[in-house]
């Protein structure tokens, strides 16, 4: 069955908004034991009880559903380019705004225009020639996983169910290791794709835009703050790649911050930077991004850690496979002696990016906000 981009919005688990209703719960496949799957088909989640029975209710059953219409976008009515990223809480956060979750957009009339949107939304509708006549919708959910998926570089991939039709997104676990059997959250089904890769509905709508991965250029701009500046808190991103980019220039990339000396809702400072120090701690702009992707995947929850040598004293950071896959032990990078959990975790990720944010901590006017997304569920295998 040929692929297609998702033309209409579905509601489901991992949004917020209004209270959810009642499951829609049905046996619809075995399980590789050989008992029955149950499968709410409403909000697109598990059903199988202790002893594979049937549930009262769906695992995403607390969860709330967005009932909101998308945002409409007309493509043609941005000629100085849209920009769409997966939005995710800040990695450091002191205001008390809420937290940010969806498509962040930015949308210029012409090149050398204002920003006409720059907000976040749950959902976006793409509307305009040559898109179907419903237009293409983004939503919350597979923005994020989009941007968890690019930040480790893997290849994203059109997967449709073989059995529904409906476009895949792999989450969590599978947002960062390629696969070919894929469970189906729309019928709860299992099917086999033609290789293995990640799947997100985003590439289809990519795909029908004719987007190439696009050019970017590192921020040239460096900060250097104190906290006590801006008492209405500061919020610290890493830049991701836009999911998509239809302006002629290229894509910045550094750290993003919102800097506020009161509590309105604009911010004084909102810019990306290639060099960031604040109260006289530097961040590193991959330790940022890394972690904003780490903190996106519940099933690591816990496990992202500064870890020290205790040898020479060196930080350790793990990259790579190992900066999503929690490992025992990782070798110091200076002296080459192994670096340990400290903690009751035996399995975890170094980032030295958690113990420079506790520090930030001690010097910030109120508590930083959580920088994890309740509604986003681990799936492991």
């Amino acid at each position: 069955m040929a692929a297609k981009p998702r033309e209409n919005g579905r509601r489901g688990p991992d949004k917020a908004g209004s209270a959810s209703s009642s499951c829609d719960i049905q046996a619809v496949a075995k399980r590789r034991d050989g008992g029955t799957r149950y499968w709410c088909l409403r909000h697109r989640a598990d059903a199988t009880a202790k002893y594979g029975t049937k549930a009262t209710k769906c695992r995403a059953a607390h969860l709330q559903e967005a009932m909101e219409p998308p945002v409409e976008l007309p493509v043609a009515s941005f000629k100085g380019g849209i920009g769409l990223w997966g939005a995710v809480p800040a990695v450091y956060d002191t205001t008390r705004l809420p937290l940010d979750r969806g498509i962040h957009v930015h949308a210029r009339k012409s090149a050398r225009a204002t920003k006409e949107i720059d907000a976040t939304f749950a959902e976006v509708r793409l509307v305009g020639k040559g898109l179907p006549t419903n237009g293409l919708v983004i939503t919350a959910i597979d923005a994020i996983y989009y941007m968890v998926s690019s930040v480790f570089g893997f290849p994203i991939r059109q997967v449709q169910c073989s059995h529904c039709g409906e476009p895949h997104l792999d989450k969590d676990w599978f947002s960062v290791h390629p696969h070919q059997r894929h469970l189906c959250a729309a019928c709860g089904r299992t099917f086999r794709d033609d290789v293995r890769a990640v799947g997100n509905p985003i590439e289809g709508v990519r795909q029908a835009f004719g987007a190439r991965k696009q050019k970017t250029r590192r921020s040239v701009q460096s900060l250097d703050i104190r906290q006590s500046e801006f008492p209405g808190g500061i919020q610290i991103w890493g830049s991701n790649q836009a999911l998509l980019w239809t302006s002629s220039k290229e894509e910045e990339t550094g750290i993003h911050i919102h800097a506020f000396r009161t509590t309105k809702l604009e911010p004084d400072i909102d810019e990306t930077f290639s060099r960031v120090t604040i109260d006289g701690i530097k961040l590193d702009p991959v330790m940022v991004r890394y972690l904003m992707a780490q903190n996106s995947m519940p099933h690591l929850a816990d496990r992202v850690q500064s870890l020290v040598c205790a040898k020479c004293g060196a930080s350790a950071f793990d990259r790579g496979i190992f900066a999503f896959t929690p490992t025992p032990v990782r070798k110091c990078q200076r002296c080459g002696k192994a670096v340990l959990s400290g903690s009751r975790l035996r399995n975890v990720i170094a980032n030295p990016l958690v113990d420079a944010l506790k520090r930030l901590a001690l010097l910030a006017p109120r508590p930083p906000q959580p920088t994890r997304l309740p509604e986003l569920l681990p799936e492991v295998p």
